[in-house]
Formats: C-alpha cells, structure tokens, sequence
C-alpha cells in the first residue's frame, strides 16, 4: 500500500480554500474497493477508534443518502451530516457537509483502476476552517496533524479489511447471528462482517436498544435468562457468535455483581445451546467468548491452551462459561471458545480507562508491575473470529491474544512513550484495593503470560504483534511524514 498527502490552494472569490489530497494504492480491484465503501458496515470500520464518532445513520453511496454522525470536538459533542452527490456507481462519489465543525467540507473519493488488479483510492478534501480568514493560517497545526492520521487509518483498515476479505473469497458467504452487537468488539465485529459480504443478525435481548445506524429488521430479540426466543427465527443459520455478558471491569465487585457476572454469562450460553440444538436448521458452528482468566493468576509460567485452568473466581467462571456449550457439542454443533485477553482499542475495556490518568503521567506501574498482560488489538479480535468461522477445521479452545505478552510495567512504559508522557510514577498494589477490592486484585495486579498456539497453528497471521505499534495505530499517534 502505498500513501501520499498532498496541501494545494484554489481560490473562490477573495479567499485561498485548502485542498488536502490522500492517495493510496490497494491489492484490490475497483469493484472490490467500491463494493467495501458500499458495505452497511464500512462507516463504522473507517472511523478512527481514537476520535470518539457515533455513527447515526449510514448512508449507501446514492445521490442525496446522507451519513449522519457525532464528532468530539474537545469536551463537545456536534452533528455532523454529510450528503452524497455526483456519484457514479463502480467508480467515485462525493460527500457535501451539511451540517458541522467546519465552515465547508465537500469530500471527492475516486476509485482508480490500474495494471495488475490494483486500485488508487484518491480522497481530496476541499475546506473551509469557522472564521477562516482569521483561521485558517492555524490548520498546519490544528486541522493538518489529525487529518494525516485520520486519512492514514482509513486507507490502513480499508487495506486490512480487504486483505482479510481475500483470504476466503473462494468460500461461500454465511448468514450469522451475533450476540453481544452492541459491545466494543460486537459493533466492530459485525461491521466487518457486513464489509465482507456475510449477512449479519443481531440476537439481542428484549430491554437492549439497537445502535440507529444498524438495520432494524436484521434483529431476533430473546430472554437469554428463560431461554425463550421472543421476536424472530433462528433457523437457517451457518454460524452463531455468542459474545454477551456482564462487564467485568464496570464496577466494584460486590456478591450482588459477582453472581451478576456469573449469570450473564453461564445461563444464557446454556440456554443458547440448548435452543440451537432443538432447531430444524441448526447452525454449524457455534463460537462462545471466553477469557484468559481461565487459566488463572499464573505468574511468569507459559501458557497456551493445553494448560490447566486455574481455581480462582475468574477462572471457575471462565471454566464453567464453556462447559455450558456442553448440550450444543453434544448436538453436533461445532463449538469453538475464545480465550480472549485484554483488547486494546481506546473505544472501551482496559486501554479507555488508563488513558487519563497516562495523560496525566500517572500511568506508572502499579503493585511492581511485574505482572504480565496478554493483549490483543481490536483489529485481531474482529479478524481472528472471522478467521475460526470461515476454518472448517477449527474447533476447540483457541487463546485470542498477541504472540508477544508484556508486563505490566512494560505497557506502563509503552503507553507512556506513545502518549508522550512520563510513566514512572508507581501505584502500590495496596492503594489499588482499596479503591476497587477484589476486582482490582483479580484485573490488575496478578495476570498470565497466554500464547495463542492453536491459532497460529490453524494459519492466523496477526496484525499486530507489536505493543507499541498497535498503541500508536488506535491512538492515531503514528509518525508519519509530512
């Protein structure tokens, strides 16, 4: 992939207008790029993960569909609404804004086919900063900066997706049902299912409120708790993804919360299982999400999946959450765990609540900081999924989590050089209980060193295997040329 930014000026009356121009180059040809860009879920996998959109609705790429948005702009949140126009189906469109932050934005996106199946995907930009006779001269250091980032996330994750994509071109396309669609990995999830093709529903329960960009009528509601299906038919699936549950780092653990996190996870899964089997048509395969936690506080000691599971809280829920898929297995369903670690991605878990106090240069090690943290970046987590459900031959526990697990003290230190602030400042384990008892002993001060063994082996090639470059990927701090 190749990428080039470019600064040019027109002239509308008295005024210089800005023209910022992006192009990269793509392994993939025009149809393929502009069947992506047409996907219900592209919106949602091009947005940068760092700036905080809320998609409203997504429009298709027909003249007047309009794509409707909220952008952080410091503390405030503002409507942005952008109408398509001048498209021409296959090969470019154009989005106006209507309503924003900017005094004007009209951006032109052409699709330009060249030798060897590969394509140029060229943005250009034409805009006008609020006041901008007396701001403009600021956007080298105000707009500039985070359009290069955003544009070179975009273009990066358009080449992801469609490398991804490729790699199960030859297999058929599944209809899936998804549970947990609302969460961070759930939305990202089905994004990049809907970007390659498959045709997604969401299992969701009665009182969960659909995301307003999502297609209302591609919902099957249920009370996971009776095991009851409510709205909706779940036959004809080839593939179930059951990611629900309660968070485990939301709040304080309490018996009240404990048994809440238990529940949320054991019953529903038995009660899906158990549905799925009773089914006419049945799906194939079942993937259910599981954790790390699994395998319990282990130290410094090399994991992978052949490892015995551990005897704390955490881990006897982990252990009881896949024995729940017991009635399914025995039904003939392929049933597949993933033993996932900690997802980074500033859109929610882990990462979202150590940002602050890093940016304050409180983000030292805490309780040592020896403890070691088997991460994965969101990218992965969405692909690797894809992956075990596209693999006829994948069953089993898999460890969802980067070849290259890091201590905590390392990510301290690493997060730090990122956000460019110190990351020295220790916290004593002592302090981190009595802020948060028992969940802050569990989800911070102890921790394992997982490898994902079978998942190398079954042919996933990670995206990133490096902490710091993932870091600077979904922070948009990549350093780049000007």
């Amino acid at each position: 992939m190749l990428q080039q930014t470019i600064l040019t000026f027109i002239t509308k009356g008295e005024i210089d207008l800005p023209i910022f121009t992006h192009e990269n180059v793509h392994n993939a040809t025009q149809k393929e790029i502009w069947d992506w860009y047409n996907s219900p879920g592209a919106f949602r996998r091009i947005m940068p993960e760092w700036e905080g959109i809320r998609p409203i609705n997504a429009g298709a790429l027909r003249d007047d569909e309009e794509t409707i948005f909220k952008v952080s702009l410091g503390p405030i949140k503002q409507k942005w609404i952008a109408r398509h126009h001048s498209v021409i189906e296959g090969e470019s469109f154009a989005d106006r804004m209507i309503k924003g932050p900017f005094g004007a934005w009209n951006h032109h996106h052409k699709f330009i086919p060249g030798e060897g199946g590969v394509t140029t995907v060229s943005d250009n930009v034409e805009y006008r900063l609020p006041f901008h006779i007396l701001t403009g001269w600021s956007a080298g250091f105000t707009v500039l900066p985070r359009m290069r980032q955003m544009f070179h996330y975009r273009s990066t994750k358009v080449t992801k997706d469609l490398k991804r994509i490729q790699e199960t071109s030859d297999k058929p396309r599944q209809k899936v049902l998804v549970s947990g669609s609302t969460g961070m990995i759930g939305l990202q999830l089905c994004a990049f299912l809907e970007a390659a093709g498959h045709d997604v529903y969401r299992l969701m329960r009665r009182t969960t409120k659909l995301p307003p960009d999502v297609n209302s009528s591609k919902v099957i509601r249920w009370d996971d708790l009776a095991g009851e299906i409510l709205e909706g038919d779940m036959n004809g699936f080839d593939t179930v993804i059951h990611l629900a549950g309660a968070g485990i780092g939301d709040k304080r653990w309490s018996k009240k919360r404990k048994k809440l996190i238990r529940d949320s996870r054991v019953i529903p899964t038995e009660n899906l299982s158990k549905l799925l089997v009773s089914l006419d048509s049945p799906p194939k395969k079942l993937l259910c999400s599981s954790a790390v936690g699994f395998y319990g506080n282990r130290g410094t000691e090399v994991i992978d999946e052949n490892s015995e599971p551990g005897n704390d809280f955490l881990a006897s829920i982990c252990s009881e959450w896949e024995k729940a898929s017991k009635p399914a297995t025995e039904g003939g369903i392929n049933v597949i765990h993933m033993r996932t670690g900690i997802v980074v991605s500033p859109l929610g878990g882990a990462l979202a609540k150590l940002l602050f106090p890093a940016m304050m240069g409180a983000g030292g090690p805490v309780g040592g900081g020896k403890q070691m943290q088997s991460w994965i970046s969101l990218d992965d987590e969405v692909y690797a999924i894809h992956h075990l459900m596209m693999n006829e031959s994948c069953q089993g526990a898999y460890n969802l989590s980067a070849p290259n697990p890091v201590s905590q003290k390392q990510f301290a230190k690493v997060l730090g050089k990122v956000l460019r602030r110190p990351a020295f400042m220790p916290l004593p384990g002592f302090v981190l209980k009595l802020m948060f008892g028992e969940m802050g002993q569990k989800l911070v001060l102890e921790g394992q060193d997982v490898r994902p063994t079978r998942l190398l082996e079954s042919g996933y090639e990670f995206t990133h295997t490096d902490l710091e470059a993932c870091l600077r990927n979904c922070l948009g701090r990549i350093k780049l040329k000007k």
